[in-house]
């Protein structure tokens, strides 16, 4: 309207602008607001879901009231401060009895007020979400894996070496390392484009892995970390993150030569976090790959459950991915697994041993153990060469 003859106008182009600029800011309101109340939505459909998961992967009431009633046997008759330890003659029962007596005589359960009731429940909660189906990565080898550490902290006389809080991030990080592993390794959910894969750019697994461990701790009933003060829990939460990550045989391969060095040269100090640090990652992937320390019976043993699970990825590499398995993969090639151990020994496992036997003389066992087992796997090999051979001929 004129203010001055007070005719209605036309609306001209700057009232044109005007009005186009508030209906467009108005729709941007609007879809934002619908936007927000998506993800609102969104979000608290996720609450439900973890809550849901958390509880399906939380140990029973009646299986906790059952295993806090059991009486826990002694390490010593347990066997579990030695380093030719067997789990394939315990029953499940008497490998969730023997963890907890691990925990109790590393002192763990008084010096950081565990309840026993979620003590109890978060062991069982842990076995629970392991795969049961899969033949290696399963709850008995966290439970092997953990058993291994703790041998090296008690007869390996490496437990005065260490304070409290990273004897409880190693022992939850060796019964953890492995939740929920599919049995398939990260190459597989990297090339099958495994939702997995879009979560972490590297250590896909071990990341997965840990953030199952988390869930776990925080889960009602599960929580054994509740009595540490919050600085406490931050840096245990970090050790087992990067104790866990640090099973990634990849990561071993760029972290030793430095821990090596340092202590080849005898330039490793205790008070320096980041050789602490490197010993706990090496003292991971020591207990991680022990079975290949273990007498030889024993070692052929898990050696089949390994080749198992490797061929199974294999099948699954030609029949979904359409590519020819490596020979370790291969089903095919199950007569080189002999040579194949020999390789893997030499490549992985003997200079870690001779490391940690340098450190700690009372840990030679594992690297006695080692040698031995490369000695029969070596003695395979070359009679299957001869096989070989004498066939051609």
């Amino acid at each position: 309207m004129d203010d001055v003859t007070g005719k209605i106008k036309a609306f001209n182009r700057n009232d044109e602008q005007f009005l186009e600029a508030f209906a467009i800011f108005c729709g941007l309101g609007i879809q934002n607001t619908q936007m927000y109340e998506t993800v609102d939505r969104a979000m608290a459909k996720q609450v439900v879901t973890l809550e849901v998961l958390s509880y399906h992967a939380s140990a029973s009431e009646e299986d906790t009231r059952e295993l806090q009633a059991a009486k826990v046997p002694s390490a010593q008759s347990l066997k579990l401060i030695d380093f030719s330890f067997s789990d394939f003659e315990l029953s499940d029962m008497e490998t969730t009895l023997a963890t907890i007596r691990m925990f109790m005589d590393l002192n763990l359960v008084q010096n950081f007020q565990m309840k026993y009731e979620d003590l109890c429940q978060w062991v069982l909660s842990v076995k629970k979400n392991y795969r049961k189906h899969i033949a290696y990565h399963n709850w008995r080898h966290a439970f092997n894996t953990s058993q291994c550490m703790f041998a090296v902290l008690k007869s390996g006389r490496i437990q005065n070496k260490l304070n409290d809080l990273e004897m409880l991030a190693l022992m939850i990080a060796t019964l953890c390392h492995d939740l929920d592993h599919r049995g398939v390794n990260n190459s597989y959910i990297q090339r099958s484009e495994h939702p997995l894969a879009q979560l972490y750019c590297h250590s896909t697994m071990e990341h997965h892995h840990f953030d199952q461990c988390l869930m776990i701790l925080n889960s009602p009933g599960n929580q054994i970390l509740s009595g540490l003060s919050l600085e406490e829990y931050r840096t245990t939460l970090k050790m087992i993150e990067r104790a866990i990550l640090a099973t990634d045989l990849a990561l071993y391969m760029k972290k030793r030569g430095e821990f090596f060095e340092l202590t080849k040269n005898s330039q490793f100090i205790w008070e320096d976090e980041h050789h602490r640090d490197l010993l706990r990652s090496m003292l991971m992937t020591a207990c991680d790959i022990s079975a290949i320390t273990k007498p030889w019976p024993v070692q052929r043993r898990v050696a089949e459950l390994v080749a198992t699970e490797f061929f199974e990825q294999g099948d699954k590499e030609r029949k979904e991915l359409n590519i020819e398995p490596i020979d370790l993969m291969n089903r095919d090639k199950r007569d080189k697994i002999p040579s194949m151990q020999v390789g893997f020994i030499d490549a992985i496992c003997i200079q870690l041993y001779e490391t940690l036997a340098g450190m700690s003389e009372a840990c030679s066992p594992l690297l006695e153990g080692c040698r031995k087992n490369r000695q029969n796997w070596k003695l395979l090999a070359e009679q299957d060469e001869k096989k070989l051979v004498n066939g051609a001929t």
